[in-house]
């Protein structure tokens, strides 16, 4: 495909999808492109009145949610990244710029004017090349296009606007409509490149690319029209604002002028970054403080207390919390700061409220809930770091400084000598599972597989994910008697008979039979020579065939990202984090074969080995195994 001969150019560089739309998310991936998604703070308030083509506001949005997210993540996510990609669609009639309705009347009023009609929808889409300069600066490049679309809808009735308006399909999509979905029964047809209409125009973006990575210096690609550095002073402030939420466009001094391929370099004011400020460093010395702060309004149960109502006063809080309201105050306004809380003006007071991020992942009984594992870090795993010039001296976890006990007798006394601490721990495992399983269980096809052991499983919440995915899977999950004892504070309300638990230790007793071993977060935790009293086990009960899929964070290969990766490497466990080719290597040796790797982009990635018979390569459960055998690593 197009894509190909720039993949292996963007190899070690931080790839990052300034949206969170999961339909670019989706093109993305699918193109085999390597990324991380980090959607922008910049809010779309443009005034559409001041571009000439409704083509130039897609553009300008698009450029100004990637350099948004190109000036913050330094700061912000403690990462400089290499290549920014911001989007912005809209859909365009009678000369009136349609974007995301803003309610179900919106949304009536949108298909209403298309209705019968042909419409336009323009992609505007930015690539920011990211270039460290000299001392802290970065040199922006921006190189940016527009896609467009014809789309003709069909007459539509009262009838069939309502029904599809109640689907609920309309309200996150540009135009009203989601042309991938439901919403292509509008359609009577489509001139020009339909991925640009679901929202993200794959084929031009990938020439984009091969001119950006494949042109020599001196071709006419190279040859581009740079703006004035007041212009793009007064960018780098707006991008300066959208990071704490506050950006308006006050004016464009400009008119916005469109090639095929148009770069501009980004021009630093004085007042947005100064050589003799490290940005970084500072951020890097208040990091802890931003740590300490989830931690606290997650262990006082801040973000439960606003839940519970939908705005309240700083006395409010404080009470709830049963906490002193100067304490307080300071509290919610660090959370604020931080981006997990909103404060609004009501009347003559204030009052705040969660972030949607924060009713999602903070709130203790959301589905997707972090409140469990961010206790966890909390009383486990911040002490251990409290001694970390120790450990790097010594090169030893520091359980016993941190606990009073040695690592092995903390996990027997001090996770499990309590039942609330039991389920403490039991609970920070589940919450990861919850996130990261679903990416996890529909990483790959797995029809192959009728029974499955999910080794070291816990709660079950991953094996239900492969359930849920997998209608012919039956699970095993196989954990410390301790653990399965306590499995029923975390059973789901509709439990499945194909799920079954086992008790036993994975390194002293048997495993259950099983098609696909389930190995989630297991291997990063122990020393080679545990490894491979795991591993020797599970390649002599695995006839050939038999799957093995592997979850960790996957590190690349020079071993510089993720960070969360290698900052969880310095608790000092026994075992290490590994890059695919380490892990592929390491399980090579016990007879399984690398087939498939998925990076997820959330906190866990995939591999899938199977289980080579070595006097045929090509056996999988009885069937021929061509198709595994030459697909490419994804």
């Amino acid at each position: 495909m197009l894509l190909n001969p720039v993949i292996s150019k963007l190899s070690g560089k931080l790839v990052v999808l300034a949206s969170a739309s999961p339909r670019r998310l989706e093109i993305l991936s699918n193109a085999g492109l390597r990324f991380e998604v980090v959607p922008s703070w910049f809010k779309e308030t443009l005034d559409k009145s001041l571009f000439k083509n409704p083509y130039d506001y897609a553009v300008e949005t698009a450029k100004q949610k990637a350099l948004e997210v190109a000036h913050r993540m330094p700061f912000k996510h403690l990462k400089s990244p290499d290549i920014v990609i911001g989007a912005d669609t809209v859909v365009t009639v009678d000369g009136l710029i349609l974007e995301k309705p803003t309610d179900k009347q919106d949304a009536y009023r949108m298909l209403s004017r298309l209705s019968g009609k042909e419409h336009s929808v323009f992609t505007g889409v930015a690539i920011v090349l990211c270039h460290d300069k000299s001392g802290s600066e970065t040199d922006y490049r921006v190189v940016d296009f527009y896609e467009e679309t014809k789309v003709k809808f069909a007459e539509l009735s009262e009838e069939m606007l309502w029904e599809y308006i109640n689907s609920g399909e309309p309200m996150d999509k540009a135009g009203g409509y989601g042309i991938q979905a439901l919403g292509g029964m509008l359609v009577e047809y489509v001139k020009g490149d339909f991925l640009n209409v679901v929202g993200f125009p794959l084929n031009h973006f990938c020439k984009q690319l091969g001119l950006i990575f494949n042109s020599p210096p001196e071709s006419p690609a190279h040859k581009v029209k740079r703006e004035s550095d007041e212009a793009w002073t007064l960018v780098n402030s707006l991008s300066e604002g959208a990071a704490i939420g506050e950006v308006e466009l006050l004016k464009i001094g400009k008119d916005v002028r469109r090639s095929s391929v148009q770069e501009q370099n980004v021009q630093n004011g004085p007042e947005c970054s100064r050589q003799d400020v490290p940005h970084s460093i500072i951020s890097l010395l208040d990091g802890f403080k931003a740590s300490k702060t989830l931690f606290t309004a997650s262990k006082l149960k801040v973000f439960d207390v606003l839940n519970s109502s939908n705005s309240l006063t700083l006395e409010e809080v404080a009470g709830q919390i049963n906490a002193s309201v100067l304490g307080t105050e300071r509290l919610l306004e660090a959370a604020v700061s931080l981006g997990l809380l909103e404060r609004v003006k009501q009347q003559n007071t204030s009052v705040y409220r969660n972030t949607e991020q924060a009713s999602r992942f903070l709130v203790s009984d959301s589905p997707e809930s972090f409140h469990g594992y961010i206790l966890h870090c909390n009383d486990m795993v911040w002490p251990l770091f409290s001694h970390l010039e120790n450990a790097v001296r010594e090169g030893t976890s520091q359980h016993e400084r941190a606990f009073g006990k040695k690592n092995v007798d903390v996990f027997q006394d001090a996770y499990y000598s309590k039942d609330e601490v039991k389920i403490r721990f039991m609970d920070a495992m589940h919450s990861i599972a919850r996130v990261t399983g679903k990416e996890v269980a529909t990483a790959f096809d797995l029809s192959l597989y009728k029974t499955a052991c999910d080794i070291g499983g816990c709660t079950g919440a991953m094996a239900y994910e492969f359930i849920k995915a997998h209608p012919g899977l039956s699970v095993i999950v196989f954990d410390l008697p301790q653990v399965i004892e306590m499995r029923r504070h975390f059973q789901p309300k509709e439990t499945d008979d194909r799920a079954s638990f086992v008790a036993g230790d994975f390194f002293k007793d048997d495993l259950p039979k099983a098609d696909l071993y389930i190995l989630a977060r297991i291997l990063h935790d122990w020393s080679d020579e545990k490894l491979h009293v795991l591993l020797s086990k599970l390649s002599k009960i695995c006839t050939p065939g038999c799957g093995l899929l592997v979850s960790e964070i996957f590190l690349d290969e020079e071993r510089k990202r993720p960070i969360r990766a290698l900052l969880q490497a310095l608790s000092m466990t026994e075992g290490k984090q590994r890059s695919t080719t380490e892990y592929s290597d390491l399980l090579e040796k016990h007879g399984f074969t690398p087939k498939h790797i998925k990076h997820t982009d959330n906190l866990l990635d995939a591999m899938l080995f199977v289980k080579e018979d070595p006097n045929d390569k090509r056996t999988l459960l009885g069937c021929s195994s061509a198709s595994i055998e030459t697909a490419e690593l994804e």
